[in-house]
């Protein structure tokens, strides 16, 4: 893999990117639908219903469990549910993936501005990261409320570019689903895509990065660190 070029920031996804948030996520899933009387989906459903925010994999655990579209009422109630419940099981059920540690410390070393960019609701990220202890590395966090159109939407990637100071090619965005790239490519950005995140199924080559890698430390390769 040939490295990028003059890349002067990094803006990463969270959720299957830097952390394994997919148990945390799951528990609060079934514990909001054991509180509406309905079936728990497990671990493997909640997978692939992460990515687009929390409405988004609310309204998807209610479709498959309800077995039709629920109405806003039912939305709106779930996802108080989940809300109360994820602040519980956030901490708990989350774990930083292999490597990432090691390499935003090298990263930071480098003195390269770091930004977070997310579709988690704005109040559980800051949080998940001071538990993680990552939260110092990051100049700039985006979560899901900060933007009026989430990811797919490159509005925060604009974000990121406006507040670093940066041309479109001096920023590298890392993430791990179709959702990522397509969010890097509208905003004229490169990405990386990693191999093991939750990317409802399908494997990241498929939306096309610049470059795939499989463990999180090929990433200094690339930018030549």
């Amino acid at each position: 893999m040939a490295p990028f070029t003059d890349i002067r920031g990094i803006a990463f996804d969270l959720d299957g990117t830097l952390v394994d948030s997919a148990p945390g996520l799951s528990r609060a899933i079934d514990l909001m639908l054991e509180d509406l009387q309905l079936p728990v989906a497990g671990l493997e459903n909640v997978i692939r219903w992460i990515g687009n925010g929390a409405d988004i994999m609310v309204n998807r655990a209610l479709t498959w469990a309800l077995g039709t579209s629920p109405d806003e009422s039912q939305v709106a109630q779930a996802r108080s549910c989940f809300d109360h419940h994820y602040l519980h099981t956030a901490e708990s059920g989350s774990q930083l993936f292999s490597h990432v540690l090691e390499v935003l410390e090298v990263l930071s070393s480098k003195e390269i501005p770091l930004a977070i960019v997310t579709n988690k609701p704005t109040p559980f990220v800051r949080p998940l990261l001071e538990s993680l202890n990552i939260d110092h590395f990051f100049s700039l966090i985006i979560g899901g409320d900060d933007v009026p159109i989430k990811k797919p939407h490159p509005a925060a990637i604009f974000m990121v570019l406006g507040q670093f100071g940066l041309l479109t090619e001096q920023l590298l965005f890392v993430g791990d689903s179709r959702n990522d790239i397509q969010a890097a490519k509208s905003a004229g950005v490169r990405s990386v895509g990693l191999s093991y995140g939750y990317n409802y199924g399908e494997p990241i080559e498929d939306s096309h990065p610049d470059q795939v890698i499989h463990q999180f430390d090929h990433l200094l390769s690339l930018i030549g660190k």
